[in-house]
């Protein structure tokens, strides 16, 4: 029997994050599979270098300066999307937190698997949110009042995106509930992959200090580990950059060191020398507080979203029940009086192993050969 042709679709590869993380994963398990996209810049996705990767008409229609402005084209995206022509493949995999599910199966043979890294969020789990706080510059008065006319099209169009697909995975507990929520559909949990060996802790050295990574970005809410460490006088060493860089700084007292983008073999020698990583964020799933776990450091994370997969209260790091600097240094403080030993929180994130993930996507592909 020949081997199945298999395609995988992600939303759109302009910046390296947790979801584009699959996809790399996703290529290395199927090399040969075409990576279909909305938009594409080469130069954010280094461990996409030498793959097949295809851009819908988006990428020469959308002016450049405006291109990765992905909140500004949901509607264009999904239809760039649905217009794709995946005819000769036997299975899609899309990979999604917008519109990449959008894709339409044209044979009646075909198999779609999505991996949903949430629901679009900006229809459904964080709608208010994002009514109340996305702004679009000088259209932002125009734009707001027409908001909830829009949402209630696009929300029309998700579900129908969801109707062709035959199996649904979820990259998190949260995402799970999500998925039956709005949805009402069943799905399976996968975890994304974690390098955890890479992050190994050190044999041996003093830990001190707190350590924070990620892009900046207001949502991830670097200010509250900030303004929580400059109320407690406690050094923090943030690494990353983003759009929420300069903010951070102006906020940031003399304990705060930012460091931006490093190489890996120094984020894991800042992981491993680190007491402690801060996650004040809310993470449909959270690589960064696994890669902190692997390096043998406990996590002090914000209790909603993804880092209830990945930290126990007590056992792999300290959980707060609201996202304020308050309760921030009330959960730090509580930390100070714990004690956690490296190579239990290192075997704790074996279970996020890339090599779980792999197994994992195989053995669901495998089940849907025809």
């Amino acid at each position: 029997m020949p081997a199945p042709k298999i395609a995988i679709v992600h939303d759109w590869l302009t910046v390296a994050g947790g979801a584009e993380v699959v996809v790399t994963e996703l290529h290395k398990l199927f090399p040969k599979a075409p990576i279909y996209t909305s938009v594409y810049n080469p130069d954010a996705i280094p461990s996409l270098k030498g793959a097949d990767i295809r851009t819908t008409y988006l990428q020469e229609k959308l002016p450049l300066r405006l291109r990765y402005k992905h909140t500004l084209w949901p509607t264009m995206r999904a239809k760039a999307f649905r217009a794709l022509d995946l005819s000769e493949f036997d299975i899609i995999i899309s990979s999604s937190s917008a519109e990449a599910k959008a894709v339409r199966k044209t044979r009646p043979d075909q198999k779609h698997i999505a991996y949903i890294h949430t629901p679009i969020r900006y229809y459904w789990s964080h709608y208010e949110e994002f009514r109340r706080e996305f702004k679009f510059g000088v259209f932002t008065p125009f734009i707001r009042p027409v908001i909830p006319f829009f949402v209630k099209r696009m929300r029309k169009l998700d579900l129908e995106s969801i109707k062709d697909i035959d199996v649904l995975i979820a990259n998190s507990e949260v995402t799970q509930a999500r998925i039956k929520k709005y949805y009402n559909r069943p799905s399976t949990v996968v975890h994304p992959p974690v390098n955890v060996e890479r992050f190994t802790p050190a044999p041996k050295g003093e830990r001190s200090g707190y350590v924070l990574w990620g892009r900046h970005v207001p949502y991830k809410r670097f200010d509250l580990a900030v303004e929580a460490c400059n109320q407690l006088g406690a050094p923090l060493t943030i690494i990353g950059s983003g759009s929420d860089t300069a903010r951070l700084k102006k906020l940031a007292g003399p304990t705060i060191k930012f460091v931006g983008r490093v190489s890996d073999a120094e984020l894991v020698r800042l992981a491993q020398s680190a007491k402690g990583f801060l996650f004040p964020n809310e993470e449909d799933f959270g690589i960064s507080a696994v890669e902190a776990l692997a390096a043998g450091t406990p996590v002090i994370a914000y209790a909603k979203g993804g880092a209830l997969d990945i930290v126990q209260d007590g056992e792999t790091g300290v959980l707060f029940d609201k996202q304020t600097v308050a309760s921030l240094v009330a959960a730090m403080k509580r930390f100070e009086t714990l004690t956690f030993l490296p190579a239990t929180l290192h075997r704790k994130a074996k279970r996020f192993d890339k090599s779980l993930f792999a197994t994992r996507i195989q053995k669901i592909v495998n089940d849907n050969i025809r």
